[in-house]
């Protein structure tokens, strides 16, 4: 390709759909995170506050989630897991 010649992009396709494909990870809410880790909801919260559970991302104003890796990780060894993103 030279000059202004573009690849065709199929539909729904923008300049950041290769990122977004190579990124793409799944956000978990509250209600899947319980039922994977078995926690109850003030467990959970208890345990983000101490730094031993992965910390929630801001979805929207009033919407959060869990990164499905993260939640992934803390179930591999969740006795020795430490939040480092503080």
């Amino acid at each position: 390709m030279t000059g202004g010649d573009q690849p065709k992009l199929a539909k729904g396709e923008g300049r950041g759909a290769a990122a977004s494909v190579q990124s793409h990870e799944r956000i978990l809410r509250l209600s899947a995170v319980l039922d994977q880790t078995g926690l109850t909801r003030s467990t959970l919260y208890r345990k983000i506050q101490a730094g031993t559970f992965p910390r929630q991302l801001r979805i929207a104003e009033r919407c959060t989630g869990w990164r499905q890796s993260a939640i992934i990780e803390w179930l591999k060894d969740p006795m020795s897991y430490e939040d480092d993103s503080s």
